[in-house]
Order: structure tokens, then C-alpha cells, then sequence
């Protein structure tokens, strides 16, 4: 089973939720909270998956918890889920290494397969707020290195830094490559450590960046 943390203010919103997520066979929803302290708390006492995030909650806000969970577990899995389509909200969740964000006007089956890809190290960002934030992303500075001189990927490597720009999760790529999911996680561990970037969504700006995509 893969265990979620829901951290949602609104009981109701909260309990619909919930009920998507039971929709798939293999989540489950094994805390919920109603504020990012809470969601810290609940993260560090059980065994989690995926934390389903809220931007606007009470004592602590979902960003501010997503940055706190981030810095004391970096493998993390972070999505949001909020009402805002907001580029600076999302712009600074995933900074800080959010996998993705969702509005919660998507259905079911976008948030279950949203949830599917971030677990298989995809990244999901709704389409309208992606049409504002990549294009900051690849021109803000400090992102991620701007150059591929110097750096020497192999043609697998390259194959998989172009998937990854694409939006591909570790299970597309698999197929795709008729690779096992192991060694494409293996390769991407690798073409992170070669290009000095932090994560898969500085991964993936760094392949659009280049022309790779």
C-alpha cells in the first residue's frame, strides 16, 4: 500500500479528498491534518509516501511545511494541492522540491494519476499555472546550470535527461527504454551528480534550458 498524508484545513474538502484517493486500490490515506505543523508532526511520526499539501492553512502555511519536511527528509515526496493558481506559490513550492501543482478543481482521475507520476518520480503541475511558471523557471537564474560544456553524458544518459525535460516518469521511461525502473533511477542519481543539480525538477528545467527537449 502507499500511505498519503492529507493536509487539508477544510474538514469537508478534506473527507472529499480523502474519498478520491481510497478510489485507487493501492492508496491509502494513513493521516490528515489541518495545518502545516500538524503535517510536520504527523510526517515524522508515520511511515508516508506522498504528503498531499494545502498552500493556505492556519499556524503554518503548506509551503512553510513542505520547506520543513524537505530539510529534514530530502527524498520527500511533496505534492500540492490548493485553490490558488498562483505562479509565485508554485514558483516557491517547487524550489523547495515539491513534485508538482495541482488545483483542486482537477478530477479524480487527474489527481490520481498526478499522484501515480509523483511516486514514480514524475512532476505534475496543472497546465494552466505550468503556462506561467516554466517559462520563469527557465529564465530565472541560480535555477540550475545553464550549459551542458564540460559535462560528459553518456547517449543513455542524454536519451533519459531529454525524457525526463519531456515530463516522463521513471515508469514511461522504463517502458519506453525497456529499461527496469531500478537502473533508470540508478541513471538519473548519476546525470544529477554529473550536472550538480539538487532534483528532478531542476533537472528538467536544466533539459529545457539546453534545447534538449
Amino acid at each position: 500500500m502507499i500511505n498519503i498524508l492529507l493536509a487539508e484545513d477544510q474538514a469537508l474538502v478534506r473527507q472529499g479528498i480523502k474519498m478520491m484517493i481510497e478510489q485507487h486500490p493501492s492508496f491509502r490515506v494513513v493521516a490528515e491534518v489541518a495545518n502545516g505543523k500538524e503535517a510536520v508532526d504527523a510526517y515524522e511520526k508515520h511511515l508516508v509516501d506522498l504528503v498531499l499539501m494545502d498552500v493556505r492553512m492556519p499556524v503554518m502555511t503548506g509551503i512553510e511545511a513542505t520547506k520543513v519536511i524537505r530539510q529534514r527528509d530530502p527524498k520527500a515526496k511533496v505534492l500540492i494541492l490548493t485553490t490558488f493558481a498562483d505562479d509565485e506559490y508554485a514558483m516557491e513550492a517547487l524550489r523547495l522540491g515539491a513534485l508538482g501543482y495541482l488545483l483542486k478543481d482537477a478530477d479524480a482521475a487527474n489527481l490520481l494519476s498526478s499522484i501515480e507520476s509523483c511516486l514514480n518520480g514524475g512532476i505534475s503541475i496543472d497546465a494552466w499555472v505550468a503556462g506561467k511558471v516554466v517559462p520563469r523557471l527557465i529564465n530565472r537564474p541560480g535555477q540550475a546550470p545553464s550549459s551542458m560544456e564540460m559535462v560528459e553524458l553518456t547517449s543513455r544518459e542524454r536519451t533519459i535527461l531529454q525524457l525526463v525535460g519531456e515530463g516522463k516518469n521513471n515508469q514511461e521511461i522504463a517502458e519506453a527504454l525497456h529499461l527496469s525502473i531500478g537502473t533508470v533511477k540508478n541513471h538519473v542519481t548519476v546525470i544529477l551528480q554529473k550536472l550538480g543539480l539538487r532534483d528532478r525538477t531542476q533537472l528538467a528545467i536544466f533539459a529545457i534550458r539546453n534545447g534538449v527537449v
